[in-house]
């Protein structure tokens, strides 16, 4: 059998990022929850402390710089906010955090073809979106 040899390094890199990601939310109190790996839908859902809040997350992880394709049509997106973890397998990750409507509105198209989304580095790699972790909030730690 002939396997993909970049295969096992994707996984990985998503995982290191996957975990970053929780690791960071566990930091500020929510209770997370990775979900089955590969199945649609959000990788991580946080509740907080009392489960009056679920939230889903979407964690992209890249190794380097490099757009982030969605699919085709940005309807099916569904995890309310997006962790995009850049350099995911160094010692000093840099996440970018975005709601699901950021998404939207930042993702563009591809002009022929099958005219996929993809958001772009120049988009995500805002600074208001850098280790942005207070826009999600915290749980009941320290009161907000």
């Amino acid at each position: 059998m002939v396997t993909n040899p970049s295969r096992p390094r994707s996984q990985i890199t998503g995982n290191a990022g996957l975990y970053y990601a929780a690791w960071q939310l566990s930091r500020r109190g929510w209770h997370v929850m990775p979900t089955v790996r590969n199945a649609r839908g959000s990788d991580l859902i946080v509740v907080n402390e009392d489960e009056t809040m679920f939230l889903g997350i979407q964690s992209k992880a890249l190794s380097k710089r490099s757009a982030i394709g969605l699919g085709l049509s940005l309807n099916s997106l569904r995890s309310d906010w997006w962790i995009v973890t850049v350099s995911a397998n160094a010692d000093a990750p840099v996440c970018y955090v975005l709601s699901l409507d950021e998404v939207r509105e930042i993702a563009c198209r591809d002009k022929g073809g099958q005219q996929q989304y993809w958001l772009e580095p120049r988009d995500y790699e805002q600074a208001q979106f850098r280790d942005a972790w207070h826009r999600i909030g915290s749980s009941a730690l320290d009161g907000t």
